[in-house]
């Protein structure tokens, strides 16, 4: 049963990472004016950087299950754990509250903690 919360917080994980950079695309940065476009670039592939990681994340949380190590399945839990909530703070303080983001980061951080 652990394993399935595992693989459901990796999943969940993978499709918050996605909403992430869909709406950073078609919300936050099709609105931004932010000069000069080099700077514009860096900041959007910045923003992407944690898109991909987040997605890496819930690929390892799908393949601990299958990892033989429990060290290894330790440090995969714990590692995500600590990346996306160090998301899930930056989401509710930033943006007080007021976005899902944040309940969605605890949503895969719970799931992987049970599934440890």
């Amino acid at each position: 049963m652990r394993d399935l919360f595992l693989q459901a917080a990796g999943i969940a994980a993978i499709a918050v990472a996605l909403i992430h950079g869909i709406l950073g695309e078609v919300r936050v940065f099709a609105r931004a004016t932010i000069e000069p476009a080099r700077l514009r670039t860096l900041i959007r592939v910045c923003w992407q950087i944690g898109t991909v990681a987040w997605i890496c994340g819930g690929v390892l949380l799908i393949a601990t299950p299958s990892v033989a190590s429990a060290p290894a399945r330790h440090w995969i839990i714990v590692t995500t754990s600590l990346m996306y909530g160090f998301g899930m703070i930056g989401n509710f303080w930033v943006l007080r509250g007021r976005h899902f983001g944040w309940a969605a980061l605890g949503a895969v951080i719970t799931m992987a903690i049970i599934g440890y």
